[in-house]
């Protein structure tokens, strides 16, 4: 199969996108990224931001959306989020958080899956996809299997896909090539995401991922996107985002 799309979570530089999102989605242009994920707009309209990633010769097929769970209007807030994400003309909504707590039962794990499963339903009646993506607390064990099996075995694949983070997969003491393959077929996307033995995260690289198993199960499995994402820097985020470009770029994928 033919290599996924490079592009860069925007919450990479969400330092530099907090006083000014625009520019910043030109920096992301300049530096040689053809997509971006979005995390947030900062205030500004579908239509600003639209105009700053063709300006920037930009796509952006999805965006990380927060489900408001714990509060009455959480299914209202996000069909407002969906009829945004329509003008802005994303293709895939994903969730990257589900505040399932640290010691989570089985009754919690299909109260998230119910969750999950209900946003699903109306995010895809607008014709957009709809997925989730894990920190390392899925990949605990409840009742003798994973949180992360239980949430996609319950749910339906035409309704949920997974976005891997595979520096988290790999964090939990899971390898990251294993539950792509594992996957194959209801991952479209995934996150490039390295993290030192401390850890910390770091550029991609430089910490404890095999990125040529990971990368290679990727290709193999027919993911479509993958996407950088950096939360802790030993340089500026800007520069780490230009590091993850030029890692990428050596190796062909760019």
């Amino acid at each position: 199969m033919s290599k996924p799309q490079v592009g860069i979570q925007l919450y990479s530089v969400r330092d530099r996108s907090e006083k000014n999102f625009l520019t910043t989605i030109k920096e992301i242009g300049e530096i040689g990224y053809r997509n971006v994920e979005l995390a947030g707009y900062y205030g500004h309209s579908a239509k600003e931001v639209r105009k700053a990633l063709d300006d920037a010769g930009l796509n952006a097929p999805s965006a990380h959306v927060n489900l408001t769970v714990g509060d009455p209007a959480i299914w209202d807030n996000l069909k407002k989020q969906v009829e945004y994400g329509l003008e802005l003309g994303l293709k895939r909504f994903i969730v990257p958080y589900y505040p399932l707590g640290d010691n989570p039962t089985l009754a919690g794990v299909n109260k998230m899956a119910d969750d999950l499963e209900q946003a699903a339903k109306i995010v895809k009646e607008s014709g957009l996809e709809f997925g989730y993506h894990n920190h390392a607390f899925e990949f605990k064990p409840v009742e003798g299997k994973l949180i992360i099996d239980h949430i996609f075995d319950r749910i339906p694949s035409d309704l949920l896909f997974a976005e891997f983070d595979l520096g988290w997969v790999k964090v939990a003491g899971q390898d990251p090539a294993e539950y792509v393959k594992k996957y194959a077929g209801r991952l479209p996307v995934v996150h490039a995401k390295d993290f030192k033995a401390d850890g910390n995260d770091t550029e991609i690289g430089k910490g404890t991922v095999d990125w040529d198993s990971a990368l290679a199960a990727c290709e193999a499995s027919g993911v479509e996107y993958v996407i950088i994402e950096q939360e802790h820097y030993d340089v500026s985020s800007l520069e780490s985002a230009k590091l993850n470009y030029a890692w990428f770029k050596e190796r062909g994928w760019l």
